[in-house]
């Protein structure tokens, strides 16, 4: 029976919505540490990080100062295309569980992209035209990243090349035809159309390739081709930036009712969905405000929170990007090409692992079939197939409404549905086939990699 006053779905006004993304560096009592130049050990300076990025971009990775940046207007005219997103209260599956919990998920599938990663597309795509770029290169896991930049290239008329983990490349053709709708160029990673993909596969024969592999092939081909710069879908301080009008939109439509969330759950890979969505109500924590349960939650095969290290390291496997301070597994860790639920990079945001190490939030990792069977119990009563990646929020969101049932904790629950899974039915397949498993990296092999870590 659903709650007198609050609606299945709450959504904002036009007036409500952000005008500001919000900075939570800036409340951040001990600020994330520095990129560091891979060739001397000296922070990145502005200069150096524009040969890579757009200058607007590296104005806001370097900005630890500012709470809010102005959303410029050409980017909130986008976001109306398909913003504000539903808060979804899950009274079905409150139902179906018997749990006195209130579980709420913030719904960020509802654009032809099929993600949350067109909040920061968008706005990356922008400044590389404000820039008067030709074009920009990235790299994409399951593909989600790439739909959505080349969606945003193509509003703006400018160049995409994608390089596409190689794994999903294959298992994930039609993500791969939806970018190439919009005008990009899509090669699978590792390829032999640069030096340092042609390195990996000498190196790794017969590899299926990794987010770290895909990002070193991008930023070489940016920093070796006039007028394109390289973006990147997750782990900097930029995207979380603009991911944050999860949250904050998140944050205004509980206060519009007056809910105050126990806990808020986010899937973890490199740390864009998570980020944003608990930005603001980490913002609050941290200036003593209120007081929530903030939960990652990683795969198990990929645990980089859970049994990495913190240390500084470099952002991709073929060691041409900065390095960054964050738990890593080590830059030239690759998944199990079993692995089919997504978040596979081997390094988590320099934001979230500062956040992490104070103590400010908790990290849980699951397991690959467990996350599926979370996001069948999820679709067959909420009538959303999940992505793999949001599916991990879901397990540990399923996990602790069941736990509230045993206790009779009526224990408010916030979790993010990062997108939908219509493009994921391979690994869907396996699991209704029986033919998915759980491989998990053992202790020596996590050694072996963390051995190799650059001596910072």
């Amino acid at each position: 029976m659903a709650d007198q006053n609050i609606p299945y779905k709450i959504y904002l006004e036009e007036s409500e919505m952000p005008k500001n993304w919000y900075n939570v560096r800036a409340d951040m009592k001990n600020k994330p540490a520095p990129l560091l130049n891979p060739g001397t050990h000296q922070p990145m300076s502005a200069e150096e990080l524009s040969a890579v990025f757009c200058e607007e971009l590296v104005a806001q990775e370097l900005n630890d100062t500012d709470p809010f940046i102005p959303i410029p207007q050409e980017i909130a005219d986008f976001y109306k295309m398909y913003r504000p997103s539903p808060l979804v209260r899950a009274y079905c599956l409150e139902e179906r569980l018997k749990t006195p919990a209130k579980i709420y998920y913030k719904f960020e599938g509802n654009n032809t992209s099929g993600s949350h990663k067109l909040n920061s597309a968008i706005a990356q795509a922008y400044y590389a035209k404000k820039q008067g770029l030709k074009g920009v290169t990235t790299e994409t896991g399951a593909g989600q990243w790439g739909t959505a930049l080349s969606m945003a290239c193509s509003y703006f008329e400018l160049d995409c090349k994608v390089f596409m983990v190689k794994v999903s490349y294959e298992q994930k053709p039609f993500r791969r035809e939806v970018m190439r709708t919009y005008g990009a160029s899509v090669t699978p990673s590792p390829s032999d159309t640069t030096e340092v993909g042609r390195k990996i596969l000498a190196e790794h024969p017969g590899t299926t390739g990794s987010l770290g592999c895909a990002i070193s092939e991008a930023v070489e081909v940016a920093v070796g081709t006039p007028g394109y710069r390289y973006v990147l879908g997750s782990v900097l301080n930029q995207v979380l930036l603009h991911q944050s009008v999860i949250g904050l939109e998140t944050k205004a439509a509980l206060d519009k009712y007056h809910i105050m969330p126990d806990m808020i759950i986010g899937c973890a890979g490199g740390g864009s969905n998570l980020g944003g969505l608990i930005s603001p109500f980490m913002g609050e924590k941290i200036r003593g405000e209120a007081d929530y349960q903030i939960v990652a939650v990683e795969p198990a095969s990929c645990p980089s929170f859970t049994r990495g290290v913190y240390a500084y390291d470099f952002c991709d496997t073929g060691m041409v990007c900065p390095l960054a301070k964050m738990y890593t597994l080590g830059s030239d860790f690759i998944p199990a090409p079993n692995h089919a639920g997504g978040l596979r990079y081997h390094g988590m945001s320099p934001v979230l692992s500062q956040l992490y190490d104070d103590g400010l939030m908790e990290a849980r990792a699951v397991t690959q079939t467990s996350v599926f069977e979370a996001a069948e119990e999820f679709a067959r009563v909420e009538g959303i197939l999940p992505a793999p990646e949001s599916a991990h929020a879901i397990r540990v969101a399923l996990d602790e409404a069941k736990k509230c049932k045993e206790t009779g904790e009526e224990k408010t629950i916030v979790f993010g549905l990062t997108g939908t899974g219509y493009f994921d039915m391979v690994a869907y397949e396996k699991l209704h086939d029986g033919k998915m498993d759980d491989y998990i990296p053992t202790d020596e092999e996590l050694a072996a990699f963390r051995a190799r870590l650059p001596k910072v």
